[in-house]
């Protein structure tokens, strides 16, 4: 199982965005179109991100959305995946 106990909210964040686009992440590093670094990567860009309370309230309310946010400074590289 892939998982990042030192930012389990960042990756809770990550995961849940990349769903929204389609994109399984562990999947994505399992199968190899992802590799672990580009991964931590992520992970890292969305901890950094000053915006966790508004992707948070944005995920629990995004529904059947075909999109992720612009806010997201991982909308390229998740996208860019599916």
């Amino acid at each position: 199982m892939i998982g990042y106990p030192e930012a389990p909210k960042a990756w809770w964040l990550t995961r849940g965005m990349a769903r929204i686009s389609g994109v399984n992440l562990p999947r994505a590093v399992v199968e190899g179109w992802l590799q672990r670094d580009e991964l931590e990567d992520l992970i890292s860009r969305c901890a950094a991100c000053g915006r966790g309370a508004q992707c948070e309230s944005w995920l629990t309310q995004s529904g059947n959305a075909q999109s992720m946010p612009e806010f997201c400074p991982n909308k390229p590289g998740i996208e860019a995946l599916g």
